[in-house]
């Protein structure tokens, strides 16, 4: 008995579908992904005669001109600094934190934020300022 060899007939792909998913993946993942914005506060920082650079690995917190602070670009209460910088400093290798001021907020504002930084477990705690020329 011969056996013939069947006949090896290739259809064409249709690559339409396969074209049309990655569209709507494309699409899906436009929409869902969220874009991070820097911090845009107008602050004027107070100035000091021993300025110096900061590190970019310090974990920036910052107070704007109406006192609401800001930790990782969103607004914190005072009493929930704590628990926000303990997650934060708990990866954090350096453990330091700077502080980012307006020049016009109360004292007692940025008394109360520095204490609470530093009751979360940071090493350090800095207060930003603009170098003071003259």
């Amino acid at each position: 008995m011969r056996i013939r060899p069947k006949k090896q007939e290739v259809d064409n792909v249709d690559v339409s579908p396969l074209i049309d998913m990655v569209f709507i993946l494309l699409i899906f993942f436009m929409v869902t992904t969220t874009f991070v914005k820097d911090m845009k506060l107008d602050l004027e920082r107070p100035s000091a005669a021993s300025a110096s650079k900061s590190d970019a690995k310090v974990v920036r917190v910052y107070i704007d001109n109406t006192s609401q602070v800001y930790i990782d670009n969103q607004p914190v209460q005072l009493w929930a600094i704590q628990s926000k910088l303990r997650d934060l400093l708990r990866t954090s290798t350096e453990k330091s934190v700077l502080v980012i001021s307006d020049d016009t907020i109360p004292v007692e504002t940025l008394i109360d934020v520095v204490d609470e930084c530093r009751m979360s477990g940071a090493k350090d705690v800095a207060v930003s300022t603009s170098k003071e020329m003259g």
